[in-house]
């Protein structure tokens, strides 16, 4: 059986059973959850098909963007007569459609994209939701519309790139996007595919998760042949439109990110709410479940951006110098100084056009006529000197002059700037240029008033606020050699966030610190601001912080709010937050559910059911006769349904009054409960499924996704649940071909599915193992991780490594291994769990007497708690013993040469010089190694045993992780203090076990023991 045909008998199950609101529902599965989403994609297509109207304004379109064709019914693109596309679903259509394949196919919205549009229009998630759990239930799935979450729903969209298709599908039927804002394949912009583009304004590109589109897409009804909208049409006009709609978003956003700014607060934006979880999946609740955030992020001093970009060129030359053009031209009133290049213009007796500089005393030489002053002068004035001079050695000539170069004046930028000194700029540059020059003010400077000096006077206050708010630069006087421009420390500052149109922290000039010119510097207020929630976080007097309220009469837009607004003085460091009015509307009813006009609708005084619900024609074809009106009921607005029957409403004979937040629900006629079976192990979407009709194994793989690459393709299982005797479960369990089943090569090879059914598809043997490696340091040619392959022994790795160096020590090698640290732990857990608690009788001798006992006790206690102390202090060291040489060839394919394990790490060492005494001994310390020496001559030069030794149980540990003790050699070992030691080695005298059990001294030696392996694996590294 096809999968289309399976995906179209779950729309055509009946329903049956009555929706109902529960107050708590549980949480479902995570496994589950996603066998729900991938099943839900299908009811995109049956939306459209109902032509439900948009819920929600549409999204704002930018600027850019060609304006959408409406019809006036708020359907894009949709027949007024029909409802329905203007393209028929003929041949013909679906061959062109085929036919445009190589043009471009449509694709879908990005996740953010779609995330986006579903956070501007809440009630579109209720109604997604809704729509969800509809044909889930149809599908079989039982499952509440409040059971899904707004995250679920959002990393479904994030994931599943057929449910993103469809969503887009459903929100361009609605009208919420056109064809111009889908991006198509084979498109792209400088190289870059446009597919999952952002709306302009949006930052960021969300990623698209790939699955089995084409099969997802034909069950769906999604092939080009079966979409009710006009997919020739959407084609080119995707084609068309992609190009200038992703340069003109890609110039938006290089203008931002080059300013470095974030776009301030407008009227039209949607308020910024944080939406808290709401315990019904309905839209008054999403509404009223909403909460006004505080401001948290930091504000920015108004105007410091202006100098983050600076082109650094620029900035040593101060903006404009000796080698800039002059590109303005000057008035007659420019003064000429030493420095300018004075071009000179000659015709009437003689015609000569030659240039001059004015030098270090204001003279210029003319031709024939000598030196000129011109230093100081008036331009107009210097061309009527000039003039005059040339007229007495040229009959009838006739000059102009003209500044080809400007001078450079030295101008001192002091005080808190970023780089305070002396800038050669030009005469004609303003503050602002000089300012500039020098990196603009510091944290510390006022980013509005400057000090213009000239000597000791004082030439002029430029406000900067004047040129940043309205472009005018009111500095008139230019600069001359030697000014100086001061910037003092920032004055009065406040800080304004909240419903205004530039958040931000602004310096206010004395004498001009009202709230009102606060306001009107950051832009004004947004048509969403509450004169009723004012609050200043305020600095009282060096002393402590307090919140002020603005007192106004409650009146929005009353002149009584303005004068209080006009009249308030705001001090150094308020904080002034100006609130924004509720973010939902407090007279409004919903309608959601089986209806064509879902959403929001105005309330009215007196208003009923009827004024709503006027005829079927509100409604989707075949509502059910049961309708229900969930009311919150005040004070509390506390949930309550009151149920009313849909035909009775109609005709006028049962009409309820309604109130304000009133969700009025219409059911559909077709609800059901439908059987599962469940898939798991190595498919792509493991999880529970809807049992359609003669479903198989096969089928059921293919719903999943498919297999994984690591799935085992020879055998699954397949356990089936049956019910004896109405009374008790029986179950079976049966092998499946299942590879054979997915292919089709054997026709015995699918099993037919029954409800509770559940395949388990293995994984291939070993395909953990792939990549599996090691790690060798010390003392190699080539230290460092490799590879190795499946049974591999240690001594092939070390010939890839380069074998032993000089220094190295194999005897001393230390091989550590997750399995055997995992056993270790194992160990010392039991060893630790007998020593606490072993009873007080393991621990005494039976001959001992009652006198005693106590005080034995008490010392048998104090060593317990020693060593267990040492024992979980400890860390397991996961080392495994290995006999080795430095000639490999020597103990190569013996049981010396291990198989190697994933994430063994072998550490070889350099030949230590010291052979380590420690425990019950004088001198704890590590003696130089001598060739031929016994343990008990380096115990002798430790100083030698304590009165609180063992010596009986003395033992070494050798330099390899072996153990020498009593009783290692059998009947003719000469002793452990006989043994000759090697580099490396470790002498350990344990502490005297108190207590005469044998048990006990036994369980403790052990315990010393353990305690004492990891000495050596810390003298390797040594």
């Amino acid at each position: 059986m096809s999968q289309s045909s399976i995906f179209s008998s779950y729309a055509s199950v009946g329903r049956s059973a009555r929706w109902r609101m529960a107050a708590c529902h549980d949480r479902m599965p995570q496994a589950a959850l996603i066998a729900v989403f991938l099943a839900a994609v299908t009811f995109i297509p049956h939306a459209v098909a109902y032509g439900q109207m948009p819920t929600g304004s549409a999204p704002s379109q930018d600027t850019a963007q060609p304006a959408t064709e409406s019809n006036g019914s708020g359907l894009t693109g949709l027949s007024t007569e029909t409802g329905s596309s203007d393209t028929q679903d003929s041949d013909d259509d679906r061959n062109a459609s085929l036919g445009a394949n190589n043009v471009g196919t449509p694709l879908s919205l990005s996740s953010d994209q779609i995330i986006h549009i579903l956070q501007q229009n809440p009630d579109l998630v209720v109604e997604l939701k809704s729509d969800v759990a509809d044909r889930l239930q149809q599908q079989g799935t039982q499952i509440d519309a409040n059971d899904i979450t707004d995250q679920m729903l959002y990393n479904q969209i994030a994931t599943n790139a057929e449910l993103r298709r469809n969503i887009t599908t459903f929100l361009r039927a609605r009208g919420y996007v056109s064809s111009n804002d889908l991006p198509t394949t084979g498109s792209s912009v400088d190289g870059v595919s446009t597919e999952g583009a952002p709306f302009p304004g949006q930052q960021s590109p969300s990623e698209s998760g790939g699955t089995d589109s084409t099969r997802l897409a034909a069950a769906a009804g999604l092939d080009s042949g079966s979409s009710s909208l006009d997919q020739n049409d959407l084609r080119t006009s995707s084609i068309q439109s992609t190009d200038q709609s992703m340069n003109s978003m890609g110039n938006r956003l290089d203008s931002e990110q080059r300013r470095g700014r974030e776009a301030g607060n407008a009227s039209t934006d949607m308020p910024k709410v944080l939406r808290r979880p709401t315990p019904y999946n309905l839209q008054s609740m999403r509404d009223l479940y909403t909460q006004i955030p505080e401001q948290t992020a930091s504000l920015k001093r108004f105007g410091s951006e202006v100098f983050v970009n600076r082109n650094m060129s620029a900035m040593a030359r101060g903006g404009a110098g000796r080698d800039t053009p002059l590109d303005v031209p000057l008035g007659p009133d420019y003064v000429v100084g030493s420095g300018d290049t004075l071009t000179i213009n000659m015709w009437g007796g003689m015609t000569q056009s030659f240039s001059r500089v004015v030098d270090r005393d204001g003279r210029i030489m003319l031709p024939d006529a000598g030196s000129l002053d011109v230093g100081g002068l008036p331009l107009q004035r210097a061309e009527s000197l000039i003039e005059a001079a040339l007229k007495k050695q040229y009959r009838n000539v006739q000059a102009t002059v003209t500044v080809s170069r400007l001078r450079t004046v030295r101008v001192y930028v002091v005080g808190d700037v970023q780089r305070p000194g002396g800038y050669d700029i030009s005469s004609l540059a303003t503050p602002l240029s000089a300012l500039y020059a020098a990196g603009g003010p510091t944290a510390v400077g006022s980013l509005r008033i400057a000090h213009h000096y000239r000597g000791k006077q004082l030439i002029e206050d430029v406000d900067l606020y004047d040129f940043l708010l309205h472009g005018i630069r009111n500095g008139s006087a230019h600069f001359e050699s030697g000014d100086t421009l001061l910037v003092p420390p920032a004055g009065l500052q406040v800080a304004i966030s909240g419903a205004v149109k530039r958040p931000a922290i602004y310096e206010v000039k004395s004498g001009d610190s009202t709230l009102a010119s606060v306001i009107s510097d950051a832009g004004g207020v947004t048509a969403a601001a509450s004169f009723d929630h004012i609050t200043i976080d305020r600095i009282g007097a060096n002393h402590q912080r307090e919140t002020v309220t603005l007192k106004t009469a409650g009146e929005e837009s009353s002149q009584t709010e303005r004068d209080a607004v006009a009249a308030f003085q705001v001090q150094d460091g308020d904080r002034i937050r100006i609130g924004p009015i509720l973010p939902y509307s407090q007279r409004a009813v919903y309608l959601e559910g089986h209806v064509a006009r879902p959403g929001r609708l105005p309330y009215t005084d007196g208003m009923r059911l009827s004024d709503v619900l006027h005829s079927y024609r509100d409604m989707l074809p075949e509502p059910a006769a049961h309708g229900e009106v969930v009311r919150l009921v005040p004070p509390d607005l506390h949930a309550e349904t009151i149920e009313f029957n849909v035909p009775e409403v109609l005709i006028g004979n049962a009409n309820l009054d309604l109130q304000p937040y009133d969700t009025i629900r219409i059911l559909g006629r077709y609800e059901i409960d439908a059987p599962k079976v469940k898939i798991q192990g190595e498919v792509l979407r493991p999880g529970t499924y809807p049992l359609s009709k003669d479903i198989t194994a096969a089928q059921l793989v293919r719903m999943a996704g498919g297999f994984k690459r690591d799935a085992l393709l020879e055998s699954a299982d397949l356990t089936s649940y049956g019910i004896v005797d109405g009374n008790r479960i029986s179950g079976k369990l049966v092998t499946v071909r299942i590879g054979a089943a997915v292919n089709g090569t054997s026709s015995d090879a699918d099993v037919l599915l029954k409800a509770g059914d559940i395949l388990t598809i293995h994984q291939i043997t070993g395909w953990n193992d792939i990549g599996e490696s090691v790690t060798i340091v010390g003392q190699v040619k080539f230290p460092g991780t490799y590879g190795f392959q499946e049974g591999e022994r240690l001594s092939s790795v070390l010939r890839r490594a380069g074998g032993f160096r000089d220094t190295a020590y194999p005897t001393g090698a230390v091989l550590v291994r997750d399995q055997v640290r995992a056993l270790e732990k194992k160990s010392k857990e039991e060893l630790i769990r007998q020593i606490e608690t072993s009873s007080a009788s393991a621990r005494l001798s039976p001959n001992l007497g009652s006198s005693d006992s106590g005080t034995t006790l008490k010392l048998i206690q104090a060593q317990q708690d020693q060593v267990l102390s040492q024992l979980k202090s400890q860390p397991e060291s996961g080392r495994q013993v290995v006999n080795i040489t430095a000639d490999i060839d020597s103990w190569a394919n013996t049981p010396a040469d291990i198989e190697l394990r994933r994430g063994d790490v072998l550490t070889i060492p350099k030949r230590p010089s010291f052979v380590l005494v420690t425990g019950q001994v004088y001198n704890v310390t590590a003696l130089t190694y001598t060739e031929g020496k016994t343990a008990k001559w380096y115990l002798q030069h430790a100083g030698g045993t304590s009165d609180a030794a063992n010596r009986k149980d003395i033992f070494v540990i050798r330099a390899n992780g072996s153990v020498i003790g009593r009783h290692s050699g059998g009947a003719f070992d000469p002793g452990v203090l006989s043994t000759k030691l090697d580099p490396g080695d470790v002498v350990v005298v344990p502490q005297k076990v108190i207590g005469a059990s044998l048990f006990w001294r036994n369980l403790l030696t052990t315990a010393q023991l353990a305690s004492s392996i990891a000495i050596t694996a810390a003298v390797a590294n040594l």
